[in-house]
């Protein structure tokens, strides 16, 4: 059964699944669906066509699904999909899309979005993933399954970060980061691979030396990177974690790779 506190409002439209708890002075738009389990602690506004998967629990003064933040939008219909069992805290905001990057925003499962942490129109964050206190993902761009944004962190739209990387705190993230790497500084520089993330998830002591041999090889040497990318791609060809490494790198991006600071 579903507990509404009587000061809340609940738009005509909405649609609420079973054992949704709505708090004092909660917001919900006409368009908005709260799957089972969801709980809104208190002043909450959920608008626009957004979905909130089951277990999800939004904490006060968060706004989720609000107009984009972008000039270009012009009331145009767009969607905001969040998946289950996510954290959202305090003062968190989250954005649909825009025509001119889908017109969706798509959030995964069992995601930890701290305090003040924005996600911009047209992204697509990935499951498990975390965003540390005032960390800030600009339009259109992708953060995959695992990666932690430190706090005060802001990426640059169409950035990609991938699969298990770390981003430290305050960083400036210009350039795409690598799945599995770290990375850090006032404009982002990768500092190597993020090994605490990957014991943490149970790599194995040899992927982790396949990965580290590849990460040598591709940022250093003489070589153009497309060159020595190849030469990795050849040998490394059954191993799927490098390989994960070599497909990021090769796919077609707005934005350059995040590369090692110069000695």
């Amino acid at each position: 059964m579903s507990e509404i506190h009587q000061t809340a409002i609940i738009e005509p439209g909405a649609v609420l699944g079973d054992n949704v708890v709505i708090g004092p002075y909660c917001v919900v738009g006409s368009r908005v669906r709260l799957a089972a389990g969801v709980v809104l602690h208190s002043h909450v506004v959920v608008k626009g066509n957004t979905t909130v998967g089951g277990g999800t629990q939004i904490y006060p003064f968060a706004s989720i699904g609000n107009p984009p933040q972008d000039k270009k939008y012009s009331g145009e219909e767009s969607y905001l999909d969040i998946g289950r069992n996510n954290v959202i805290r305090e003062y968190v905001t989250m954005n649909p899309g825009t025509q001119g990057g889908g017109l969706y925003t798509r959030i995964g499962d069992n995601c930890l979005f701290m305090a003040s942490a924005h996600v911009a129109h047209d992204c697509i964050i990935g499951n498990n993933v975390i965003l540390a206190n005032s960390a800030a993902v600009a339009g259109h761009c992708t953060v995959s399954d695992f990666a932690i944004l430190g706090g005060l962190t802001a990426s640059h739209q169409f950035v990609r970060i991938g699969r298990s990387a770390f981003i430290g705190g305050m960083t400036g993230v210009e350039h795409d980061v690598i799945p599995f790497g770290l990375a850090m500084g006032n404009r982002a520089y990768l500092s190597g691979l993020n090994l605490i993330g990957l014991k943490r998830q149970g790599f194995t002591n040899d992927r982790i030396r396949a990965l580290k041999s590849a990460y040598d090889r591709i940022f250093t040497g003489a070589d153009t990177l497309k060159q020595r990318v190849d030469d990795v791609a050849l040998e490394c060809a059954d191993n799927a974690d490098v390989m994960e490494v070599v497909n990021f790198i090769r796919a077609e991006s707005n934005r350059p790779i995040c590369m090692p600071r110069p000695e």
